[in-house]
């Protein structure tokens, strides 16, 4: 039987307003629920308007179930148990959706101490785009208690209805950070044969068409494709900053697994060199430039 029924009579609370939990708010609009947001940065719930924005203590004591779209594993925590958190204001058990992609560890912790504080955690990282996950076409990638997962249900049915259980809390993010492993190794292969084809002198636009129409066709290709071969970034769905946190957590899982990843050393360095150009809230896509401009070559050893 799911938590919920049809016709909820709380509002949903969203707390991190970034491209996720924008589109998290789009989900919920497109499913006609109520819902109260809050985040750190005041012009970030600007674009919800006033009657939606709320404290953490609002949200805590106005809703039962607050989706959680913040930056990373830290700020996860702080939000739900720090002396100003959602559970310092809780009148009663809480449930806490994260689809923040986190360290898998500290992640399979937080969930042990949600539900020894009497509250419920649902793992729910997601693997897409903003864009993707506004559209309700990404993947939502399920840890934790599976009967949690089941009584939410109706919920879950609006905000990703392509979802699936993954195992106990943590292993979502790790079945997440793989995922985003194979992603941004992608977009990198994407941006060197778009950057070879250019130099050879080929259309840009025309090549990438060909691409696509060939067994290098990929759904990074459809997305971010267009990104590159049109040089804009300024648009992001997908950021360099996010991007560069997920793969550090990568590289430190990796290491401790004693597992050599040199592709995605690669990768990190050339995301590296946009951030040192200040293209940290600019699309992943711009790893396009990173190479176009021959940056890994000319970075300090």
């Amino acid at each position: 039987m799911s938590l919920f029924p049809s016709n909820l009579t709380k509002p949903i609370g969203v707390v991190g307003l970034g491209l996720m939990g924008q589109s998290l708010i789009k989900r919920l609009d497109a499913g006609a629920l109520r819902m109260l947001g809050y985040d750190i940065n005041p012009q970030q719930m600007d674009h919800i308007g006033e009657h939606r924005s709320a404290s953490l203590a609002t949200i805590a004591t106005s809703c039962e179930v607050i989706l959680l779209a913040v930056f990373n594993t830290n700020q996860v925590r702080n939000t739900l148990f720090a002396p100003d958190g959602l559970f310092a204001h809780a009148k009663g058990a809480l449930t806490a959706i994260c689809t923040s992609t986190c360290d898998p560890h500290e992640i399979r912790q937080i969930a042990l101490d949600v539900e020894k504080a009497g509250h419920h955690f649902l793992e729910l990282p997601i693997s897409g785009t903003s864009m993707q996950l506004a559209r309700g076409d990404c993947l939502g990638l399920m840890g934790g208690s599976l009967d949690l997962a089941n009584k939410l249900s109706d919920l879950l049915d609006i905000i990703t209805p392509n979802r699936q259980f993954i195992g106990p809390a943590g292993d979502a993010s790790k079945a997440k950070l793989a995922i985003n492993l194979v992603l941004g190794l992608h977009r990198a292969a994407l941006a060197e044969g778009l950057n070879f084809g250019v130099k050879l002198g080929l259309n840009p636009e025309n090549l990438l068409q060909t691409l696509q129409n060939s067994a290098a066709a990929s759904g990074v290709m459809k997305i971010k494709g267009p990104l590159m071969v049109a040089r804009q970034y300024d648009q992001p769905q997908s950021k360099v900053g996010q991007s560069l946190k997920d793969f550090g957590l990568i590289a430190d899982l990796a290491q401790d697994a004693g597992l050599m990843l040199p592709l995605a050393e690669v990768y990190i360095k050339l995301l590296q060199s946009q951030l040192q150009d200040g293209h940290a809230d600019l699309d992943n896509a711009i790893i396009y430039e990173a190479i176009f401009q021959n940056r890994l070559k000319n970075q300090n050893p």
